[in-house]
């Protein structure tokens, strides 16, 4: 697989590009493999579908339980965000976006400290993520998606999407600060 630093833009995220062999079968690329992610271990497959105009997000697990992710999509597309929450980091509350899809078939590395959330650009879209830690309730946080210091730039409107589809539990998450 190919990898595209980001460290301007995050500390620590990654875009990793595999290469696809076509022919008249079709086509065969690896997704995964863990000589490429540098001694993160991965204990869980999370696997989701969405509707167009569906935010998930923003999430993250503190420590004990900070996660690393690994994002690609399965089927359809989204634009993936993340924020940058470590307050040592040099690229703190910075945001980065990109449009993860199952034609680029790009793959993002999400580190642990960071928030995490998509937007879904196609009815039924299918988004696999491993993560280093297991999931704990306790250690969930989050801040709502349209926290305006953050100022993420959804592109809903890009997208022909007039509401964005969230959840109660998203909706009900804090702006940074409150």
């Amino acid at each position: 697989m190919l990898t595209e630093n980001t460290n301007n833009k995050i500390l620590g995220l990654k875009i990793f590009l595999p290469v696809k062999y076509s022919d008249n079968r079709g086509c065969f690329f690896e997704s995964f493999n863990q000589k490429e992610m540098n001694n993160k271990r991965f204990v869980q497959d999370n696997h989701s579908v969405s509707k167009k105009g569906v935010i998930r997000g923003l999430h993250m697990q503190i420590k004990p339980y900070e996660q690393g992710k690994l994002i690609r999509v399965v089927k359809g597309k989204i634009l993936d965000v993340v924020v940058d929450m470590r307050p040592k980091s040099k690229t703190y509350l910075k945001n980065f976006s990109i449009e993860l899809n199952s034609d680029n078939l790009k793959i993002l590395f999400v580190p642990p400290g960071c928030l995490h959330g998509f937007l879904s650009l196609e009815d039924d879209t299918i988004v696999n993520y491993k993560v280093t830690k297991y999931w704990n309730k306790e250690s969930e946080q989050g801040i709502k998606w349209n926290d305006p210091k953050l100022a993420i730039d959804w592109k809903l409107k890009e997208n022909n999407i007039d509401k964005p589809i969230v959840s109660d539990k998203d909706n009900a998450l804090p702006y940074l600060n409150n």
